[in-house]
């Protein structure tokens, strides 16, 4: 499911990253459609939170990561999702094809064609620096275990990896009317500030 580290709000980052993803797969592709399957339980399992059904008839599994912490140029590939259950993170089991990063901060979405990313750094995991998150559900309050990878590492490594900006405002807008959707780079009006997290 896609997640980000804090969900403080109208809408949350995680939220907001996978519109922002879905914007961006619609653009892409003009007469494709986008499935959110993120509640589906024979998806979380796989690591999927939206089904990209292309015009030709075929359909990618995406993954969404939402951050929003300020001036990171890094990823976090989540490696225990659980570590009080011992249960491995999203990056390591999802079955998506492609792993739509959205640094929201900083108004940039990145897709990673995950396979290919996940080859690179298996080998290379104990050169990267470990980060512990943690997440309160309710009365439960558990630990996540994820991987800080810099930007430009991945980029080098796996060129087919994509870098986007998000539209600026008075693009946005036009498009915004032309679609009816809301586009990156256009948080909802009434979003409240969210308050800055480590990981």
């Amino acid at each position: 499911m896609a997640r980000s580290f804090s969900m403080r709000g109208v809408m949350g980052a995680a939220d907001r990253a996978v519109q922002y993803a879905r914007n961006w797969l619609l653009a892409t592709e003009p007469g494709s459609r986008v499935h959110d399957v993120q509640e589906d339980p024979r998806f979380q399992h796989r690591g999927v939170d939206l089904l990209w059904e292309l015009p030709s008839g075929e359909v990618r599994g995406i993954e969404v990561k939402g951050d929003r912490q300020p001036r990171r140029r890094r990823y976090f590939f989540e490696l225990v999702s659980n570590l009080e259950r011992d249960t491995p993170g999203c990056f390591l089991y999802s079955g998506a094809d492609l792993l739509v990063y959205v640094f929201l901060a900083q108004g940039e979405l990145h897709v990673l064609p995950l396979k290919a990313v996940r080859e690179w750094f298996l080998p290379r995991a104990k050169s990267y620096e470990l980060r512990h998150t943690f997440t309160q559900t309710g009365a439960i309050r558990y630990t996540t275990v994820g991987a800080v990878v810099p930007v430009k590492d991945v980029q080098e490594a796996v060129p087919e990896v994509k870098y986007i900006p998000f539209p600026r405002r008075g693009r946005a807008a036009e498009d915004a009317q032309s679609t009816g959707e809301e586009m990156p780079g256009q948080p909802p009006a009434q979003e409240k500030p969210e308050e800055d997290v480590p990981y």
